[in-house]
């Protein structure tokens, strides 16, 4: 680790495994190379322990302003795996569907749709059955 403090990843990656799941940070974590793990270690540190070890908003909160902006942006895989991890965070339902309707206000109609396709798809019991 040379560009980020050993302490800001550790804080990072506890933060990134409690949001999206031991098993899945480890997985990736494991799957990075010389070409990716520089940036899974930076995106751990900066964006998990900067951004989310900054406990001046909660993890709840910060969930929900995660699906609204990537959800803007219509990052779609990403915003999938922020969703899991916003229920982890206890974003309920109702919350998931109001945040779609902001982002179909400023962002448009099409992305609202898409990103109520993959809710409906996180929020039926048949998937996770």
């Amino acid at each position: 680790m040379s560009v980020f403090e050993e302490d800001l990843f550790l804080t990072g990656l506890q933060q990134r495994k409690a949001t999206l799941g031991a098993e899945y940070v480890e997985k990736n974590l494991a799957a990075a190379d010389d070409l990716t793990r520089p940036f899974q270690e930076a995106m751990t540190a900066w964006c998990w322990g900067f951004g989310w070890g900054d406990d001046t908003i909660d993890a709840k909160t910060r969930s929900m302003m995660n699906l609204a902006m990537i959800g803007a942006l219509g990052k779609m895989t990403e915003w999938e795996i922020h969703l899991n991890g916003a229920i982890k965070n206890g974003v309920s339902q109702e919350e998931v569907r109001a945040i779609i309707h902001v982002v179909g206000i400023y962002c448009g109609v099409p992305q609202a749709l898409e990103c109520f396709r993959v809710a409906k798809k996180i929020f039926d019991p048949e998937n996770h059955a």
